[in-house]
């Protein structure tokens, strides 16, 4: 498919690259804040006295539903207004509602602080992707947007990582007392140290500079017109079947990746006794190190494909990583020790990440220029909705309510994880056909609008 700019209409690689380093830094810090709780699970169970359902709505729904509500909302603010301005925003509300989290004491009240999060990072990923997609030409965005994806892997690393070392280093204390807020349990100040250095990236957010839109535009015209509302849904409407098969095929996979991340380090804590120190070193350099492999590795098989002429290369590496992942995702769980399970992780999490950077790049080229931020926040809809909002939960009600054991947490990440995976593969292979269709579908649409407008 024919470039829609020359590459020398881009911004200079230095700069889009520095971009690219902003935008990860703040996804990074977006994923300590998120996923930070998955290794306080035992020290907020028994000071808030809730079982690992409640437990699961704190980690999962309760950041989720108001993460996606807003994000299309957000989205559409996105396609209108200075993205960069939208993400320093939400960074800042994001970074003070983590360190919120620190200050309560009841079920409701860390419920209230964690949708408060959900909010601030919706305004990132929708605004982040668009800004790249005006930074790089389509041959080379695959590898642009992977790299912001590292964000989720080192992010999630770091936050088991540093959560691990807190919880560590305050374990000998029942609580601290800080300057101002007086007495705090050691879960407590881990918001606090993890929340409030979010407020420098918010800052640091602003050194970016607003680019010009880019993309499919009616000839003659400088930068594209604003989308409405219904012409995008219209547009998706149109491309239905990709749409559905792309967005709920990754909505699967990130079910089991939010499933995982929630409970492998209980999986470690319940099943081989591991101290939360060595589980938190562990499990986050895994996650680090394999999680940002993967999607680096994927967006770049991308873009070597795509240069080649595959034009659905985004899409068919999310398709393999699946069918190449499910084999470990069924072995792991059933490990007779911490170690061989630690080590069947790593392709686990090096394929499951793969599809992170691909997914959001095959959006930004199936869609205009004025109808990416919307589109990709609808694709964040699904995706986080029923992963983040499902997956936790769905490990904790089987493990709770099935099995009635906490010890055969293994179980329920087995089920979910190979269920999910299975599906999730079908759904992808189907929409490889589709996918192609939808990128004549685009060129078609662009064609017809240079003409109307010629015409009027």
């Amino acid at each position: 498919m024919p470039d829609d700019h020359q590459q020398d209409d881009y911004p200079p690689p230095k700069y889009a690259w520095y971009v690219v380093g902003v935008l990860t830094l703040a996804y990074v810090f977006s994923f300590i804040d998120r996923q930070i709780m998955s290794l306080l699970v035992k020290p907020i169970r028994r000071d808030l006295e809730i079982g690992d359902t409640q437990m699961s709505l704190l980690m999962g729904a309760s950041f989720a539903v108001f993460y996606t509500l807003f994000g299309i909302p957000l989205g559409r603010l996105a396609d209108t207004h200075s993205r960069r301005a939208i993400i320093a925003i939400g960074v800042a509300v994001w970074s003070v509602m983590t360190a919120g989290c620190g200050l309560t004491k009841k079920f409701w009240e860390l419920a209230v602080m964690r949708m408060g999060v959900g909010v601030g990072e919706a305004t990132l990923s929708p605004a982040a992707y668009s800004l790249i997609a005006d930074h790089f030409p389509p041959q080379r965005r695959a590898t642009a947007m992977s790299v912001y994806s590292m964000g989720i892997y080192v992010g999630s690393g770091l936050a088991f990582i540093l959560g691990g070392m807190v919880v560590q280093f305050a374990s000998g204390r029942e609580s601290f007392v800080l300057p101002l807020i007086g007495a705090v349990r050691s879960w407590q100040l881990v918001f606090f140290v993890v929340g409030l250095p979010g407020l420098l990236v918010a800052l640091l957010c602003l050194t970016v500079r607003e680019p010009t839109r880019r993309g499919l535009v009616p000839t003659g015209q400088a930068t594209p017109s604003v989308a409405s509302i219904r012409e995008t849904w219209a547009y998706v409407l149109d491309n239905r079947t990709t749409f559905l098969c792309l967005n709920f095929g990754v909505a699967l996979v990130t079910l089991n990746g939010y499933a995982s991340t929630s409970w492998i380090p209980s999986l470690f804590l319940r099943r081989f006794e591991w101290n939360q120190g060595t589980t938190g070193t562990v499990y986050g350099l895994l996650i680090a190190i394999s999680g940002t492999s993967g999607v680096v590795a994927g967006g770049c098989l991308a873009d070597w494909w795509s240069q080649r002429g595959r034009v659905d290369a985004t899409l068919r590496v999310a398709w393999l990583s699946t069918l190449c992942g499910l084999p470990f995702l069924i072995l792991y769980p059933l490990a007779p020790t911490g170690t061989i399970t630690a080590f069947l992780l790593i392709p686990t999490i090096f394929f499951g990440s793969m599809p992170f950077g691909v997914a959001p790049a095959a959006i930004q080229r199936m869609m205009p220029n004025t109808m990416r931020a919307q589109a990709t926040a609808i694709y964040l809809f699904v995706i986080n909705l029923i992963g983040m909002g499902l997956g936790p939960t769905a490990v904790a009600l089987l493990t709770e309510h099935v099995f009635q054991n906490e010890k055969d947490l293994h179980y329920s990440l087995l089920i979910v994880g190979s269920s999910s995976y299975l599906i999730a593969a079908i759904l992808l292979g189907i929409s490889l056909k589709s996918y192609r269709r939808s990128l004549d579908y685009l060129q078609n649409w662009s064609q017809r609008r240079t003409s109307e407008d010629q015409t009027s």
